[in-house]
């Protein structure tokens, strides 16, 4: 090739190469309004916005996978923990979380009762938003995970390319359908939205943001047994159906789990799963004894 056919390589290539950038920089700026839910930025909304921004939580906290990384990743949080749980923390996060039993521990920033509501309606939004799938997992603060909820970094690198399926821990085995029910139960409690796991720990004595749920089958016929419960379940199946489709039918115990007579569970389980789902969710959860 010569120097001319060099030049002439040279310039169509750069061309091509910005003609593609200008055109991939119009579609994004098209599907801005799309993607970023604009027609939800209410006052409250710019509001909240401004209350994140007035107290520094990004110092802590992240968002879209930015921010410092300290705290966790607040981009998906309505999602998974629901407004009743995020304004009871956010009054008194001191309630939740002790310096004895826990090595961060988010101050008290004061706030009134609209501001917690406008920074909840900013995290909505947030949300909401389209992030295409960014970041591709949960931000973990430690670099592991807690006993009996999620996979470690080092078990999810198990189940690379060339590992057969008894090589991998049970939480990264994929689902065929074919499986008995508590197995498909099992695959629903770390899939489901939001997930179960992001909430619950399945070893005993780790209560995250829901009780552990260890021996769940034989404290839920204590419940059923004892004078204080006013739900409509006469089974252990029965129970914990109810705990999923209608969390607040019956409360347990602890101020960090409800308030004002609501649980800080999501309510929307019973639309978002099939009766047929419920029931392998409930199976699984039946079995731990």
């Amino acid at each position: 090739m010569n120097k001319r056919q060099t030049r002439l390589f040279a310039i169509i290539s750069t061309l091509v190469a910005s003609l593609v950038f200008l055109g991939l920089t119009i579609d994004s700026h098209r599907q801005f309004p799309k993607l970023t839910n604009a027609d939800s930025i209410t006052p409250a909304v710019t509001r909240g916005n401004d209350v994140w921004h007035a107290n520094n939580c990004i110092n802590c906290h992240t968002l879209f996978g930015e921010g410092a990384y300290y705290a966790p990743d607040l981009t998906k949080i309505t999602q998974l923990r629901g407004a009743p749980y995020l304004k009871a923390f956010m009054k008194e996060p001191e309630r939740f979380y002790n310096e004895e039993q826990h090595r961060r521990l988010m101050p008290n920033p004061n706030l009134e009762d609209q501001e917690i509501d406008d920074l909840i309606a900013f995290l909505d939004w947030v949300a909401n938003v389209d992030n295409q799938g960014w970041p591709p997992r949960p931000i973990l603060v430690t670099g592991s995970s807690i006993p009996g909820t999620s996979l470690t970094i080092a078990q999810q690198d198990i189940s690379g390319p060339g590992k057969t399926e008894n090589q991998m821990p049970p939480g990264a085995r994929p689902v065929t359908g074919d499986e008995s029910p508590i197995a498909l139960g099992e695959a629903l409690f770390r899939t489901a939205t939001p997930a179960c796991n992001a909430c619950h720990s399945i070893a005993p004595g780790v209560n995250l943001a829901g009780p552990t749920l260890a021996g769940l089958a034989t404290r839920a016929q204590q419940t059923l047994d004892s004078p204080g419960y006013e739900g409509e379940a006469d089974s252990v199946e029965g129970y914990i159906r109810e705990s999923i489709v209608s969390p607040s039918a019956y409360l347990h115990p602890g101020e960090m789990y409800s308030a004002e007579g609501v649980s800080f569970m999501p309510n929307g389980y019973g639309e978002s799963l099939t009766d047929e789902q419920v029931d392998q969710l409930v199976q699984y959860l039946a079995s731990f004894k």
